[in-house]
């Protein structure tokens, strides 16, 4: 094994796709899975101790935790076969009890299990197509019963106990709710499914017989021994500004008080499956969580509502509503809080609750909060800091700062703390970032969006970008280890930029694939890069070029670091191996055993090396590399590993992973200790801060002090008032008291006097009453006296009567005792006999009994037999006619459907058919009346046709003289040619000083290189010429110390041996030094001969500016020139313009008022006899006229296209264009006027 040994510290991260994703352990210790590992988290302290999966584990299905906490099942595929391991969470550290491996059925995972009552029996439900349900013994491994639960592979989401039952066994999925019970070794079923199948989500139990279920349309039932007693539906309605809050419809009979019971909660990604079909406006219920007041249920997207029982009648109500809090740091608000709620769970005392989401959060709330907010809805928490949702893309850590910066494909950056293992900052945005760089100071951040790569300032509350650069889809960035440098990937070429002025100082090219990976050396004079084309190039940053190169074209390179000497290279792909490359050749290839290594890290020691894996394994290696598998392996991830990084001191290990979780790693050598790196400074806590920011917030605390003052002033005025009003308020009170309590004085005095008169009046009062009363009672004693002598004569009468009734019956009954001795002697006898009889009958029948029970359970055995016999045949005789039925059934109902669309689409026909009846009904009624008013209309404008042909004579008078205008113009187009002629004339001669002028600028674009080549000489001398201060410096800084220590020898004269020594160490110490006075006495001929050739230089250049100055002066006067001839062309252009547009302006007059008298000519030419012959012989006449006309516009139109052409070619031609930026117009707007010029010239 290594001698490296890593230890998880911390695990920032949720998988919330695990079944029952999160319970407590205690009060304030929750599970929930994190990569691949199971994290006890404590709420209070904030620690985490880890509960590792499987080796080799895949995928972590399902969690189960016992009634009693002290055991946890964990489903897992390892290998692609299903594993249960149950742990013992009692034990310190949590161990493994048993492995429920080796299964005698098929089955391909667990997606949902739970534990009996008494923690001793285990229940497994397995995906389909099997559909197994397993009852375990699972402290023996023993298969107590399994059943199949369901055959047409739909999915099972949740199976449980009941809480006082083991042998009470509950399974809801898609169409399904069974209630099991195990007797004689078998899973029966003990309900019988009525009514449509729903799909059930989730269910809990409320008491040994009742069960509350969910279903994705947002509808809760209550089941009593399979039967339903109970519905409710969840609806949720849609205001113009948000979703009001789910209220309660249909509520039927009542509910038994609920206990607690966490319920767990199946796959999310099944639920998506199996529901994109249904309505989106109903709430799905995922979760159901019981307790003692009611039960909670999730109730749509970032909902929880809590139900309570009614004091007054036995039915629950809801109480109120439970919401996740809305994300200002989210780039859209209005939509974080829309999470699905996967897992309620609530605590052993019912103080808190806890709730897991689809995007990977964890919330939590005190139930005294919500009985305080009863009016509004309560919110949740995070129970820790928000995590990320999506595969994580980027990592990066610091020097001075202990943060960790992660990106995501969930839009997000985050920055950690590895020390309090806290949230610093946190912000989304509306693109995706790859990739992510910390510079050393931990002050600023580059991030690769898939737009832009910007440079972000992380201040004290904000993440905000300063730069941006134009590089899309950037997937790796790093900065320097200096930070004075960072380098950008964008596909296959390397952009390097200084942190200090922000530019692009160099590209980096030379890959032709996508570079994965790259890699700064230790003095940042070197970066590494790797690839998908299976190179490994070491480029050197002063000169741009590649120095070493390392190319295998079958391997696709994921990741590449370089040891901290710079001298070997490290680099991992898809061939399985890890690779030590030295000088452009491989040293070693160690292999990986059938995994994708994804990622390298090289401690800043050199002694170790840690690598990540496709499977989210983590090895850790000691340097130099071991021989094969001699590495440590640990689980880690629940996916490939995408990025991993060692802090400065390395200390801890960092990794990250599509799975979107973030672990923090504990590093330690062979002998258990730490990797120690003492730190000369500690951690910085200086935190970015601008000064907008700081003068707001100034400003604020002045605008609050001022506030503060000015409420100071308005109380203390207030309270002057109040004290004014209150004392004049106590004045009036007690004047008013004084006065009442005069008045009451008063009262009391006659009430006393009053009160005197009334005793006196009761006690003459009392003595007549107590005289009538003795009178009374004197009178009453003596008749009582009478009364009681009669009554004891009557006693003593009767007491004689009573002797005498004694003494006979006495007598009777003694008579009666002899009787019934003789009666009892007679019947004893009789029946003895009788007894002794029946005694050997009842042998005999008992005996004839006994044959009779025999034959019978013999007859009973056989019917049975046969009765099961016949039952499996009516069973299967029935099933096949219940599937022919519901085959039958989706045939008719589609029958039905297509009859019933059918016949509404013969109703819609019908309908339109009436409609268009009627329609057309109006339509014949209208077009009569428009008949009869055309009738008239005809009329008139018979009568217009009259007046219009005298108009038509006047018209064609008027195209004669236009005639005469067109001549005209011929004329003028004529000269328009000449002076086109003269302008091309000129034109040449320009072309040919514009060909002579190109070439100039060529020459001077020479000397401009000319220039710059000076420049950089000039430049190479002025170092040249700091080099030499240097050397004069040092010089003169050497001839000092020599003049100081010869001093001090000096003092030494009187001793011989002392000076000698010191004449000796003067001559060691300065002899080698004193070379460097020879060579800078040679250098003089240098800087002479240097001079000389930057002088002669400097006379070059000056010429040179002289020559580019007059010939700027020359083609300055030429461009004015031309552009001076350009601007009296146009204008020549635009006057020829206007007359034509004028001129076409009236033609088109014309021809609007020829057009009508044409229509009325050919209307009256059938109704005009051969008296009207003299009016058809003008319009032969006009018509040759207007081809006349037509034929001259086109020839005119044809010129003008000519015309239009050259001055084209003229403008196209360079120097001819207007400097000043007058410019013509283009040709389709000049060919849109020209048009409109031609037609109108016909009416002309």
């Amino acid at each position: 094994m290594s001698a490296v040994v890593a230890q998880s510290l911390h695990a920032f991260g949720l998988r919330s796709h695990v079944a029952n994703n999160i319970f407590f352990f205690d009060e304030q210790i929750i599970i929930f899975p994190s990569g691949n590992y199971c994290v006890k988290y404590n709420m209070d302290q904030k620690w985490q101790k880890f509960i590792p999966g499987s080796d080799k584990s895949q995928a972590m299905l399902a969690l189960s935790i016992s009634p009693n906490r002290r055991y946890l099942a964990i489903s897992e595929l390892v290998q692609e076969k299903p594993i249960i391991t149950i742990y013992e969470l009692s034990s310190i550290p949590c161990r493994k009890r048993k492995v429920l491996s080796n299964f005698d059925f098929p089955v391909q995972r667990f997606t949902s299990m739970a534990f009996s009552p008494d923690s001793k029996y285990l229940l497994a439900q397995s995906s389909p197509p099997e559909s197994n349900l397993v009852y375990w013994l699972w402290e023996k491994q023993k298969v107590m019963a399994i059943v199949k639960t369901d055959t047409q592979n739909n999915i099972v989401y949740q199976v449980s106990f009941s809480p006082q039952d083991n042998t009470q066994v509950c399974v809801t999925g898609n169409g399904m709710f069974k209630l099991l019970r195990f007797a004689e070794g078998t899973l029966k079923q003990t309900n019988f499914q009525r009514g449509e199948p729903q799909n059930y989500l989730a269910h809990t139990w409320v008491s040994d017989d009742k069960i509350v279920v969910g279903t994705d349309t947002g509808r809760l039932f209550l089941f009593e021994s399979g039967d339903q007693r109970w519905e409710t539906s969840i609806m949720v309605k849609e205001s113009t500004s948000e979703l009001k809050n789910l209220e309660m419809m249909q509520e039927s009979e009542s509910l038994i008080e609920f206990p607690t019971l966490s319920s767990p909660v199946p796959s999310f990604e099944q639920i998506l499956e199996t529901n994109s079909h249904s309505q989106q406006s109903m709430p799905q219920v995922f979760a159901i969580a019981a307790y003692s007041k009611g039960f909670a249920c999730s109730a749509g997207p970032g909902r929880v509502l809590l139900f309570e029982k009614m004091e007054e009648k036995d039915f629950y109500h809801e109480s109120r509503e439970i919401r996740i809090p809305v994300d200002p740091q989210s780039n859209d608000p209005s939509q974080s809080d829309k999470q699905d709620i996967l897992c309620l769970c609530f605590s052993p005392s019912e103080e808190t609750l806890l709730v897991s989401t689809s995007k990977n959060q964890l919330y939590s709330i005190t139930m005294s909060l919500t009985e305080i907010s009863k009016g509004e809805p309560a919110h949740f928490e995070y129970l820790m800091y928000p995590l990320h949702s999506a595969s994580i893309t980027g990592l990066a850590t610091c020097i001075r700062k202990p943060l960790i910066a992660t990106c995501s494909l969930d839009r997000s950056i985050r920055i950690w703390n590895y020390e309090s293992n806290t949230l610093e900052l946190y912000k989304e945005y509306q693109e995706e970032a790859y990739t992510i760089s910390l510079h050393p100071s931990g002050h600023f951040i580059v991030v690769g969006f898939a737009d832009k790569l910007r440079l972000m300032n992380l201040l004290i509350d904000d993440i905000r970008s300063f730069k941006e650069y134009s590089i899309r889809g950037c997937k790796e960035s790093a900065f320097s280890n200096g930070g004075h440098l960072f380098a950008a990937v964008n596909g296959n070429v390397i952009h390097l930029f200084t942190t200090t002025s922000l530019e692009n100082i160099t590209n980096l090219k030379g890959h032709t694939g996508k570079i994965r990976s790259i890699a700064w050396n230790a003095d940042d004079s070197k970066l590494i890069s790797c690839g998908t084309d299976g190179a490994v190039y070491e480029w050197n940053l002063s000169t741009g070029k590649r120095e070493t190169e390392c190319v295998l074209k079958s391997c696709s390179y994921n990741c590449v670091t370089v040891s901290p000497d710079s001298k070997i290279i490290f680099a991992v792909g898809s061939d399985h191996t890890l690779k030590e490359i030295a000088d452009s050749s491989v040293l070693r290839e160690i292999p990986a055993f059938d995994v994708v290594y994804t990622a390298i890290v090289v401690s800043h020691s050199g002694r170790m090396i840690f690598v990540g894996t496709s499977v989210g394994t983590i090895r850790a290696m000691k340097y130099p590399l071991p021989l094969p598998k001699e590495f440590n392996d640990y689980q880690a991830h629940g996916g490939p590993i995408t990025k991993m990084l060692l802090t400065f001191d390395d200390q801890f290990l960092l990794t990250v992973s599509e799975d979107g979780c973030l672990f923090t790693w504990k590093v330690f050598d062979k002998d258990g200790r730490g990797i120690k790196r003492e730190r000369e400074v500690g951690f910085a806590e200086e935190v970015l801060v601008t000064k907008t920011d700081m003068e707001e917030k100034a400003q604020v605390m002045l605008e609050l002090k001022t506030r503060v003052e000015e409420l100071k002033m308005e109380n203390e005025y207030q309270l002057r008032l109040k004290d004014m009003n209150y004392s004049e308020k106590i004045k009036e009170l007690t004047d008013k008291f004084i006065q009442e309590m005069e008045s009451l004085k008063t009262k009391n005095q006659v009430l006393r006097t009053e009160k005197e008169k009334q005793d006196i009046f009761h006690r003459e009062r009392m003595d007549d009453l107590l005289d009538k009363q003795t009178r009374e009672l004197q009178d009453l004693e003596c008749c009582n006296n009478q009364k009681l002598l009669l009554e004891y004569e009557k006693y003593q009468e009767l007491q004689l009567k009573s002797q005498r009734m004694q003494e006979e019956y006495e007598k009777q009954l003694r008579d009666n005792d002899e009787t019934k001795s003789q009666a009892l002697e007679e019947l004893t006898e009789f029946y003895e006999a009788k007894l002794q009889e029946k005694t050997g009958l009842l042998e005999e029948a008992q005996e004839d009994v006994r044959q009779q029970l025999r034959e019978f359970e013999e007859t009973k055995k056989q019917i049975e037999e046969d009765e099961d016999r016949e039952i499996q045949d009516i069973k299967t005789k029935y099933e096949k006619k219940l599937r022919d039925e519901k085959e039958s059934n989706l045939r008719l109902k589609g029958e039905t459907g297509i009859m019933r669309k059918k016949f509404s689409s013969l109703q819609k026909e019908i309908e339109e058919r009436a409609n268009d009846i009627e329609s057309l009904k109006g339509e014949q009624m209208k077009l009569q009346g428009v008949i009869k008013s055309l009738e008239k209309d005809i009329l008139g404008l018979k009568r217009e046709i009259q007046e219009r042909d005298e108009t038509i004579q006047d018209k064609e008078k008027r195209i004669y003289d236009l005639k005469k205008k067109n001549q005209e113009l011929e004329k003028f187009k004529f000269v328009l040619d000449y002076k086109i002629k003269e302008l091309k004339k000129q034109i040449e001669p320009r072309e040919n000083e514009i060909k002579v002028m190109k070439e100039q600028i060529q020459e001077n674009t020479q000397l401009e290189l000319n220039i710059t080549e000076l420049w950089q000489k000039l430049r190479a001398t002025d170092q040249e010429m700091r080099r030499e201060r240097q050397k004069e410096r040092d010089l003169e800084a050497l001839v000092k110390r020599f003049k100081t220590d010869l001093h001090n020898c000096v003092a030494y004269i009187q001793e011989a041996r002392a000076l000698k020594e010191k004449v000796r160490g003067l001559f060691e110490k300065y002899v080698q030094r004193a070379d460097m006075v020879e060579i800078a006495g040679l250098n003089t001929d240098l800087q002479l001969e240097y001079s000389r050739q930057r002088e002669h230089l400097e006379r070059n250049l000056a010429t040179l500016k002289k020559k580019v100055v007059k010939e700027s002066e020359l083609h300055r006067s030429d461009y004015v020139r031309i552009m001076q001839e350009n601007v009296s062309l146009i204008k020549e252009i635009n006057e020829l313009r206007r007359e034509l547009k004028f001129t076409r302006s009236q033609v088109y007059d014309l021809e609007a008022a020829l057009k009508p008298t044409k229509k009325f000519q050919q209307q009256e030419a059938p109704e005009t006899g051969p008296s009207e012959a003299t009016h058809r012989v003008t319009p032969t006449m006009r018509l040759n006229e207007q081809e006349e006309t037509g034929r001259i516009i086109e020839m005119q139109r044809l010129e003008i296209q000519r015309l239009r052409n050259q001055i084209q070619e003229q403008e196209q031609v360079p120097g001819f264009h207007s400097i000043g930026g007058v410019r013509l117009p283009s040709l389709g707007t000049r060919l849109h006027s020209f048009a409109k010029v031609d037609a109108e010239v016909p009416n002309k």
